[in-house]
């Protein structure tokens, strides 16, 4: 259930089931949605709205007057070099996108100097090493220091305003320094992470053009020590851009230094670079089994501002809090809510270097008693591995502390949520379970904020977040009214915190999420032989994807084939299913990398039977 807080009663959809958003595009008349927003409102005004009123009435501000909403909250919470003249200018129809117009900023001042000059030895980081009871705290004045090192040696390599600059790193307070020297002399970070291949790798600098790598000389994880530097030196022997390659020590193991290669030192000063709100932040790779990576775009002020929001309303941030996202810093989650929100709140945040389950399944448990953590947030996919233990690996450790718990990453089962938060939470911590992906930017929808006494439902996302319009459409485009039912959920007006654009390719980007979406098509492996006569099946399978997902989402077409085209690792290359459901096989691309080329001519050769199958039944 999507609850609109706003007077239009309950969106009803299996918002469970839902993966990605089309971004809808709303019209007030002829022409095309386009936002041309006001000046800013003046300081103190988002701090006077906050304080006075309600959740409900909060969240209708933020959708009837954006601009004044999401101008005063950007005004009173970052601090800018140079005030921005004008909130947004966005035209979704064609993918423009534009918030806090004229401003400048540093992102790396908002996360770590308006904190240094009040709290300088607040505890920023938490690294919670692999080892149990070996954490490692770093105060806000000791990070800044860091960064600014980093920085430097950045700088005195050649990197400039606009470079882009591959991370691929271990979740260390050195990964993140990196993160932040990037944003501190305005060039673009892509962190990949760090269990990636050297191809996956490659193919991330390639598409990004990247000038320089930072990486480290081994990871250390589940008690196994991991070689990340001869995982870099193969990538680059395909990514000519490259230039340097900082390199850092996590273990004592020697590294055999290269032409390109520079360790990490400088100076522990750096002047922030001003830079405009709409400057590239960072790029980040998602969907790559689907043929070349796509790098996802994230500016600068409207990405920090909405992180910085969501982790302070949905999680309930107080000073005080330590934060725990046990999330790799190579995923979404890694950026918004261990490094830019929790440090832009002036938060203890939390880096997990280590497994669920090493050196044994209390591990999660242990470390929130150890630390003392106020909020965890974690997967459903780690849930669901610990659910099988005994629960005496739980209550063994003292939780008391926790005040809030959270699931990212993918929907959660019903029992998984039940025993996360009866066992885990002791049925006293509120549960938010939070829907987004790495193009929103962050949470888009979860049970917190929402006014005091709003009940929680078990695996319910259930609230939009401020500026979020939810709205169900039909496979015609249309948005569909009502309470009690079903559509394709989407958001129907810009918020800060989303997507720019795909690296490179700004039409795939319009394609991808501004324009109706084509019926899918199916491709079925069948595990018993049905001797011929599938039509039973298929009719089976329409029956299921309408009443567990929904009616819209009814493949138009079913083929049945003997096997799919995977790669040798297992992964199915849905680049060549495409090709064939669109009827372009001309051109295949490279398909060297399949366990068994011949699977593509076996899978033509059905499509094309199936095609005359199809024409036959129409003509009769």
């Amino acid at each position: 259930a999507v609850e609109t807080g706003c007077g239009t009663g309950l969106f009803k959809t299996l918002l469970s089931r839902c993966r990605t958003p089309v971004i809808a595009q709303t019209r007030s008349g002829p022409g095309q949605h386009r936002c041309l927003s006001s000046l800013p409102p003046p300081p103190g005004t988002w701090s006077s709205q906050v304080s006075r009123l309600c959740y409900r009435d909060l969240y209708r501000l933020s959708i009837t007057d954006p601009d004044r909403f999401w101008g005063s909250a950007a005004t009173d919470r970052l601090r800018w070099v140079k005030p921005f003249h004008r909130v947004q200018d966005c035209e979704l129809s064609s993918g423009r996108i534009s918030w806090f117009l004229g401003g400048k900023l540093n992102v790396s001042v908002n996360c770590l100097d308006v904190h240094v000059e009040t709290h300088p030895d607040r505890v920023a980081l938490i690294w919670e090493r692999d080892e149990p009871g070996t954490e490692v705290k770093v105060t806000y004045r000791e990070l800044l220091e860091t960064t600014c090192r980093l920085a430097n040696t950045l700088k005195d390599h050649g990197i400039q305003k606009g470079d882009r600059v591959a991370i691929y790193m271990p979740v260390s307070p050195l990964a993140v320094a990196a993160m932040l020297a990037c944003t501190r002399i305005g060039a673009v970070h892509t962190v990949v992470f760090a269990g990636f291949s050297s191809d996956a790798l490659a193919g991330r600098i390639q598409d990004a053009h990247c000038k320089a790598v930072i990486t480290c000389n081994q990871a250390v994880r589940g008690g196994r020590v991991l070689d990340l530097k001869p995982t870099v030196d193969a990538a680059l022997t395909s990514c000519p851009t490259v230039r340097h390659v900082f390199v850092s020590q996590r273990t004592e193991k020697p590294v055999v230094m290269g032409p390109l290669d520079v360790p990490l030192e400088e100076s522990a000063v750096c002047p922030a670079e001003p830079l405009d709100s709409e400057d590239l932040l960072f790029l980040l790779y998602t969907s790559g089994s689907t043929g070349k990576p796509k790098g996802i775009v994230h500016t600068q002020a409207g990405y920090l501002l909405y992180s910085s929001l969501t982790h302070q309303f949905v999680f309930d941030h107080q000073d005080g809090d330590v934060f725990g996202c046990v999330a790799d810093v190579g995923w979404i989650t890694g950026h918004s809510y261990v490094v830019y929100g929790p440090l832009c709140n002036g938060a203890t945040t939390v880096l997990f270097e280590s497994t669920p389950v090493y050196p044994n399944p209390g591990r999660y448990w242990e470390t929130v008693q150890r630390l003392g953590i106020t909020q965890f947030y974690g997967a459903p996919t780690a849930l669901r591995l610990l659910q099988k233990y005994d629960d005496h690996w739980v209550k063994t450790y003292d939780r008391s502390t926790l005040r809030t718990l959270g699931s990212v990453g993918e929907p959660i089962n019903h029992e998984a949520w039940h025993w996360f938060h009866t066992v885990v939470g002791d049925g006293r911590c509120p549960l938010v379970d939070t829907w987004w992906q790495t193009e929103t930017g962050g949470i888009c929808i979860a049970p917190r904020p929402a006014d005091e006494g709003s009940p929680i439902l078990p695996a319910m996302a259930m609230r939009p977040f401020f500026g979020i319009q939810p709205v169900l459409m039909g496979e015609k485009g249309q948005p569909v009214p009502g309470n009690s039912v079903g559509g394709a959920l989407c958001i129907s007006q810009p918020w800060p915190g989303m997507a720019r654009s795909i690296y490179g390719d700004h039409q795939r980007f319009v394609d991808a999420y501004f324009k109706p979406f084509p019926v899918p098509f199916a491709f079925v492996v069948l595990k018993d032989d049905l001797g011929g006569d599938t039509h039973s099946m298929v009719e089976q399978l329409r029956h299921l994807v309408t009443t567990k997902i929904a009616k819209y989402a009814v493949p138009e077409h079913f083929l049945v084939v003997r096997r799919l085209p995977k790669t040798r690792s297992g992964k199915i290359m849905r680049r060549i299913l495409r090709k064939v459901a669109m009827e372009t096989t001309a051109d295949l691309g490279d398909v060297s990398t399949l366990d068994d080329p011949s699977v593509v001519m076996e899978i033509i050769e059905a499509h094309e039977l199936y095609r005359k199958q199809t024409k036959l039944q129409e003509k009769k």
